[in-house]
């Protein structure tokens, strides 16, 4: 039962173990956090600080947040006292592995441990634990104390059981739980995702566009539209009155020219040195802790607009507490 779940261990606490603990936190769950990292507890809580004037707006209660927040160094001493185990350890298929099979042999066999990979295979992940049952996939997208998205899967090994549990815990998160049908690399929205940054590394590399131009190109035009109806209910609406149908057989034919290329472009210096001197200039002086604001009260003005329609990721907001 999910509602027993109110520890949450968090191994892992980079820019995305930290979302997992400031969301858990502002929804008043106990959090108990291991990082080998040096200074590592001081890096996660100042972590935490930067995303609670978000949480703030959102109407969260962010008030005793680090009086909820234990830190220890000892990874069994988490593994035994948590309810729900979120590895948000680095993208890498033998640390993970290794990773898990340590928190299988120490944690309660009843407890669910999810992955934030946002691409490796949980049967990979699960393979060398004596409990694979409860290996999920739950893979956040940045920041996720705002954004709902999460994407879950399990290897070949996991139970029904162990999704639903992971599928109904993040719902109290007021996530939006998305279940991956077939366990395939990339998932779903990175592999989306993954399409348009070839694109764009490939028209940088060639001169087509700058880093600027390129962003400019989604912000303004189908990055609104996204937002709220994603890419084929938008394409459904391109066909007029008679939808989907009659926008493949008008715009069909364009699939067949070169307009793409799939293939990634080497990342030559060159092509670096594009992309960094574009983003530096985008970015005109401001820190990325600055930036970091910037993005969080745009996200947080949307996902408000959209709540006002009960629509898309408006739905996921928190209630007002009556």
């Amino acid at each position: 039962m999910t509602n027993t779940i109110k520890t949450i261990g968090i191994v892992g606490t980079g820019v995305i173990g930290a979302g997992w603990a400031a969301r858990c936190l502002a929804r008043g769950m106990e959090v108990i956090a291991s990082d080998p990292g040096p200074s590592a507890e001081s890096q996660l809580r100042q972590k935490i600080d930067n995303a609670e004037p978000a949480m703030t707006k959102l109407g969260l209660q962010t008030d005793g947040m680090h009086q909820r927040l234990r830190f220890v160094e000892d990874l069994d001493a988490l593994c035994g006292a948590v309810d729900f185990i979120q590895e948000s350890a680095p993208e890498n298929e033998d640390l993970k592995r290794k990773l898990h099979t340590q928190l299988d042999a120490a944690t309660p066999q009843h407890v669910v441990i999810a992955s934030s990979s946002s691409g490796l295979l949980p049967s990979r992940i699960q393979s060398d634990c004596e409990h694979p049952e409860r290996v999920v996939i739950g893979h956040p997208f940045n920041p996720v104390y705002l954004l709902p998205l999460v994407e879950v899967l399990g290897g070949d090994r996991t139970s029904n059981e162990a999704i639903d549990t992971a599928i109904d815990f993040y719902r109290r998160l007021d996530m939006h739980p998305l279940r991956v049908r077939t366990e395939v690399p990339g998932y779903i929205s990175d592999r989306l995702q993954e399409a348009l940054w070839r694109e764009a590394l490939h028209m940088i590399s060639e001169g087509t566009a700058t880093t600027e131009e390129i962003d400019d190109a989604i912000i303004y035009g189908p990055g609104l539209r996204w937002a709220f109806m994603g890419t084929c209910l938008t394409f459904h609406l391109a066909g007029g009155d008679a939808g989907m149908r009659h926008m493949l057989d008008q715009f069909g034919p364009a699939l067949k020219l070169p307009w793409t290329k799939l293939e990634a472009p080497d990342l030559t210096e060159q092509l670096i040195d594009r992309m960094v001197s574009g983003t530096q200039a985008q970015a005109s002086g401001r820190s990325v802790k600055e930036l970091e604001r910037l993005r969080d009260d745009c996200l947080i003005a949307i996902m408000q607009a959209l709540a006002q329609f009960d629509y898309a990721a408006g739905r996921t907001l928190p209630k007002p507490i009556e």
